[in-house]
């Protein structure tokens, strides 16, 4: 798998369903999915020493990333992930095309395994990660038009640590499957870290069927770290 990084950027999407076993499970997606077997799947080990630096790669730079209270979002959770609503002015304004937000969702492990992000860094899995998903607006006129398309996507992907985590502290018991609410908008962009110069960049694709190779995946060279009381609330 070829991968083109440097130390700057972030970004990513993703349509979140997680693997499971039986004759249902990841390990037979390319018999009824053909692209799930092929060159450009995700996640990856990303492992920086076997990357180069593209010193054309620019920093990460997003637009109207701080909501309003007022701005109502939608969060659900399908049974898979949680997942945010996210408006259209949201924007990376760094990339040959405009890609506009559209969701975020969140992947995270269990009270049997304490570590569910879906991309790794020299084999270290996080405890959660965090996808923004945008598609190319200047393009494609939806997301789910854009899914298919070679340069469709654009997923932001944030590495998540929990501080003082401890075994038992599961974060998949937010609310019922397909129950969704009403929120206030905040500040996304404190979801991110703080430098957007340094990311791991590659083309990829969904990580799930059907496995598009659609996705032009930034993932966030630092991770963040949240508390285990925000773990909890989620």
């Amino acid at each position: 798998h070829h991968t083109s990084t440097s130390p700057k950027g972030v970004l990513l999407i993703i349509i979140c369903i997680d693997a499971v076993a039986g004759p249902e499970g990841q390990h037979y997606w390319p018999k009824h999915y053909p692209y799930c077997g092929g060159a450009f799947q995700s996640p990856i080990d990303l492992k920086p020493g076997l990357l180069r630096f593209d010193p054309t790669l620019r920093p990460i730079e997003i637009q109207n990333y701080n909501l309003s209270p007022n701005e109502q979002l939608t969060l659900g959770n399908n049974g898979h992930s949680v997942q945010i609503s996210l408006p259209s002015k949201m924007h990376i304004s760094s990339l040959p095309q405009r890609y506009t937000a559209a969701q975020l969702h969140l992947h995270w492990g269990s009270s049997s395994r304490l570590t569910g992000s879906e991309h790794t860094v020299n084999s270290k899995q996080y405890a959660a990660e965090m996808h923004v998903v945008h598609f190319n607006s200047d393009k494609y006129p939806t997301m789910s038009i854009a899914v298919d398309k070679s340069d469709g996507l654009a997923v932001l992907g944030v590495l998540i640590e929990v501080r003082h985590y401890e075994r038992g502290v599961a974060t998949n018991d937010f609310s019922l499957a397909d129950q969704k609410v009403q929120m206030p908008g905040f500040n996304i962009r404190q979801l991110l870290p703080a430098r957007l110069d340094e990311y791991y960049r590659y083309d990829g694709s969904l990580t799930t069927p059907p496995c598009y190779p659609s996705v032009l995946w930034t993932v966030f060279r630092n991770h963040v770290t949240i508390s285990r009381k925000q773990v909890l609330l989620n």
